[in-house]
């Protein structure tokens, strides 16, 4: 009895805690994600791991042979390669894309200023389709070949940071533009 009156009080203070918009997901059922989850990348068909970094705000893809060039309408585009380990069947597939450049993210940390082109790719996390900004970095010293930033997090739902693997990916959905 004491244990469920704990219980209780304890979730009627985390609900009190948290924002107006926050405590609705929690009760409408909205789905949570762990820390890291697997997910799809559309255009080359790979499950790869995915880690949802609540720290940035842009979401960062690797990317191999990264070559800005000029399009005839004045904007840049981006030439690269998506290389990725698939890991259902441990097969490395790639793709070489030309895409026009979004923007430029500017990311400061310890090694200085880096300027990365952000182009827009489809993604699939839990049974969502996005087509999401990405910043395009070489990532083959990283963990992990994704990482999902704020503005793709704020539409799928709560971040555990004590869990991954909550999920599986089930999209058949068309893509969702993320702005």
């Amino acid at each position: 009895m004491l244990r469920t009156c704990f219980a209780v009080c304890l979730s009627v203070l985390v609900l009190t805690s948290i924002s107006a918009e926050a405590r609705d997901k929690i009760t409408s059922g909205q789905r949570v994600y762990g820390w890291v989850e697997k997910g799809i990348v559309v255009p080359v068909n790979a499950l790869v791991k995915m880690k949802l970094d609540t720290g940035a705000l842009t979401s960062s893809m690797h990317a191999e042979g990264i070559e800005i060039y000029d399009l005839e309408d004045g904007q840049d585009g981006v030439r690269f390669t998506l290389k990725l380990e698939d890991k259902d069947t441990g097969e490395v597939v790639d793709k070489q894309m030309d895409l026009e450049v979004e923007r430029y993210s500017i990311v400061r940390g310890a090694g200085g200023v880096d300027r990365r082109p952000v182009v827009k790719l489809p993604i699939c996390i839990g049974d969502h389709v996005f087509t999401e900004q990405f910043s395009l970095r070489d990532r083959d010293n990283m963990l992990y070949p994704v990482l999902l930033g704020r503005r793709t997090l704020r539409h799928l739902g709560f971040v555990d940071s004590n869990a991954t693997f909550l999920t599986e990916p089930e999209c058949n959905g068309k893509a969702k533009e993320i702005k």
